[in-house]
């Protein structure tokens, strides 16, 4: 249960089925746990953090924390799981007369420029998190889950816009690539700027992503764009 709600928000990016009210809701109160739980490792690591503390601060209690999370490293996971969410949508929504190296690409950008206050405060927190991550098995195991969960996304969705004829292997080659640049920017970028304030005077994670992309793709998507040859 946990586990797919981890990679939907309101509408499936796969299946682009909407959600039942109830799973809404599920995803919703997920979501707000995780948010809470990235914030309390953030400011006081993951050791000291409890899961009854998580739930205090997420106004449940620690029997319905226990409903949706085994542990409080899992708690996590729909966080890091929502700019997957985000970012298949966009890549979804490219036209598909746009070659997958370059929507890959597009969709990568707009994911991580977003400017709505909750896409902001997700990247903060997401940033924040991935921080907290090296050193720590257990939260390693929910992002690379995470990472994991996203290369079987980008192969359905790469697989889909490429067309029957497209070779598995070239589909697959392109998915990980693709994810490869995706998470080498998101950590390269947790790595940079002041770690108290987050003031920036590096590049934009956008700018790292699609540095990463074009050098991860440049290969496999000539070969998988009609029009390269």
């Amino acid at each position: 249960m946990a586990q797919r709600a981890m990679m939907v928000s309101m509408v499936d990016p796969i299946a682009q089925a909407p959600l039942s009210l109830t799973e809404r809701r599920k995803a919703k109160t997920q979501l707000d746990i995780a948010r809470c739980a990235a914030e309390l490792f953030s400011e006081r690591g993951v050791s000291t953090v409890t899961a009854d503390d998580i739930a205090t601060a997420a106004g449940i209690s620690l029997r319905t924390f226990y409903r949706y999370f085994r542990t409080k490293e899992d708690a996590v996971g729909p966080l890091l799981a929502g700019g997957v969410t985000d970012w298949i949508t966009e890549l979804t929504a490219t036209p598909a007369d746009v070659p997958a190296a370059a929507a890959l690409e597009s969709s990568a950008r707009l994911t991580l420029t977003r400017t709505d206050r909750f896409g902001v405060d997700s990247l903060r927190l997401t940033r924040a998190l991935l921080r907290a991550v090296p050193g720590d098995p257990a939260l390693e195991a929910v992002w690379f889950r995470v990472v994991h969960d996203t290369e079987e996304a980008l192969v359905t969705v790469l697989g889909e816009r490429l067309g029957p004829d497209a070779d598995p292997l070239e589909v697959r080659l392109l998915a990980v690539a693709g994810n490869t640049a995706m998470r080498l920017a998101i950590q390269t970028w947790a790595g940079t700027g002041d770690t108290a304030g987050d003031e920036d005077t590096g590049p934009t994670p956008a700018d790292i992503a699609v540095r990463c992309i074009r050098a991860l793709t440049a290969g496999v998507g000539s070969a998988l764009d009609p029009s390269a040859g």
